[in-house]
């Protein structure tokens, strides 16, 4: 039997619980982050084991958990047998902790450690992954939660949530005896397109996954989206959800039928479970061209029921300063062009100009300002405390999540009309056509990667950097 969108929804009989998320174990002098080849159970019961590559032997790797302010420590091992490195998504982090081999830091070789010590400093849902081959080694299983706890309480106060649960989806390639798909890793096809896209999506390492609930509790759900290309637009019939946080950043709550991450985004949502809950809620995913099909479920726990919270979704607390002064911003500009139907003709690689037939000899049909991933230079420099303000325009056939490492940005614009939100985030979608702006504080020194997150994307151009101080 094939592995394929179907198998999501005929699993049910298989149907897995979320697994729970472990902290990981503290050992004498530091904890250990291992990064190894392991075997997981991603396709339904019957199959066999998908030999994956984890985060401490668990797909996904096992939950990181700190108060804001707090540090994380951790002593990287990598028994892998590639060199790799460990990037701390989202996190405003000092420049040698961000993790991005050859970049921040020399990449670990097999066999080799690297010591990980940085502040927490704001609250909210974040990720750690792989960051070189991360076209491949995210796609292997290189990620896991990290979730940095609100300073003061949120949770149990009236209107919050009484609890809360991690989702981590992940979307896998799986052949017809569960192995990955290796012979695609790499495929230049997919990397002009869309991206390396999966026949199999999990929530927590689970297909058809099995979420416990409490009838009437209010439940906050962290949702991150750690595929390498996939954009998942998610629904939650029955539960109404609320918005209350994104990319980690408190936002006013407001209600959203649809919820929609791209590679890298963060969620976080509030549902109310009703007292009368009389059969599995679903979780619903849009595969593509409005196929909207079922990738999990919260279920009754079985628990004694709680009474139900009636009034409006309590706001987190706002631990950022949202002001930003956009009097006089350095203005700077990022085109996307290039992939299949993009036109790209020429770019800039090695520093020397490139036709399109060179460039796809090297694996390049992306570029950001003419230039395919060449590092040498710069995309641009801002001294420390410069307010940057960013057009992204789009001119490809293909969307792109665009990330900033060590910043968060606000979106200003979408396609020409003021963002009604503006929204912090350190992920942003940018469609075909419809330019974004965004606007940062440029307060955190070094050299930072700006990528497209669809990571065949950034592998094959669509990778530059800028320089902070």
């Amino acid at each position: 039997m094939p592995i394929s969108r179907r198998a999501l929804l005929t699993a049910g009989a298989s149907a897995l619980t979320v697994p729970a998320l472990p902290r990981l174990a503290w050992a004498d002098d530091m904890p250990i982050l291992r990064a190894a080849p392991s075997n997981a159970q991603l396709a339904p019961e019957g199959y066999g084991t998908t030999p994956v590559w984890s985060y401490g032997g668990t797909i996904p790797g096992r939950e990181i958990r700190v108060r804001a302010g707090e540090r994380v420590r951790r002593r990287f091992v990598n028994d892998l047998p590639q060199d790799t490195a460990v990037h701390w998504h989202g996190i405003r982090i000092e420049n040698a902790m961000d993790g991005t081999a050859g970049v921040t830091q020399d990449p670990v070789p097999p066999g080799g450690t690297f010591d990980y010590d940085f502040v927490a400093p704001d609250p909210g849902t974040y990720w750690y992954h792989a960051h070189a081959r991360s076209w491949e080694q995210v796609a292997r299983g290189l990620a896991g939660p990290l979730i940095v706890e609100e300073g003061e309480a949120w949770a149990g106060l009236e209107g919050a949530a009484t609890r809360e649960a991690t989702l981590m989806l992940a979307d896998w390639r799986l052949q017809e005896d569960a192995a990955l798909h290796e012979a695609s890793f790499g495929d230049l096809h997919d990397w002009s397109h869309a991206g390396r896209l999966g026949n199999t999506v999990t929530i927590n390492g689970a297909i058809d996954a099995r979420l416990p609930v409490q009838r009437g509790e209010r439940l906050r759900l962290r949702l991150i989206n750690a595929a390498t290309a996939r954009v998942m637009p998610l629904r939650l019939p029955g539960l109404a959800p609320v918005l209350i946080a994104l990319d980690g950043h408190t936002i006013a709550p407001r209600a959203a039928e649809e919820i929609v991450l791209a590679p890298a985004q963060r969620a976080d949502v509030v549902v109310d479970v009703s007292p009368e809950m009389d059969a599995p809620l679903p979780i619903l995913m849009d595969a593509g061209r409005d196929e909207w099909i079922e990738i999990g479920a919260l279920v009754d726990g079985g628990e004694t029921p709680l009474p139900p919270q009636d009034g409006p979704v309590r706001a987190l607390p706002m631990t950022m300063d949202h002001a930003l002064d956009l009097t006089a911003p350095q203005e700077e500009l990022l085109r996307m062009e290039g992939g299949a139907m993009g036109g790209l003709r020429r770019a800039r690689l090695g520093g020397v100009d490139r036709d399109f037939r060179e460039l796809v000899a090297a694996r390049r049909v992306w570029a950001f300002n003419g230039v395919a991933g060449d590092m040498d230079d710069p995309a641009f420099r801002a001294p420390l405390g410069r307010t940057i303000r960013m057009r992204l325009v789009n001119d490809t056939a293909w969307a792109h999540g665009i990330h900033l490492h060590g910043h968060h940005f606000e979106v200003l614009s979408r396609g020409g009309r003021p963002d009604p939100h503006r929204d912090r985030r350190d992920t942003v979608m940018v469609m075909p056509d419809e330019p974004v702006e965004i606007a940062f504080v440029a307060d955190n020194p070094g050299r930072w990667l700006l990528h497209c997150h669809m990571l065949g994307h950034q592998a094959s151009g669509m990778l530059t950097w800028f320089e902070v101080g």
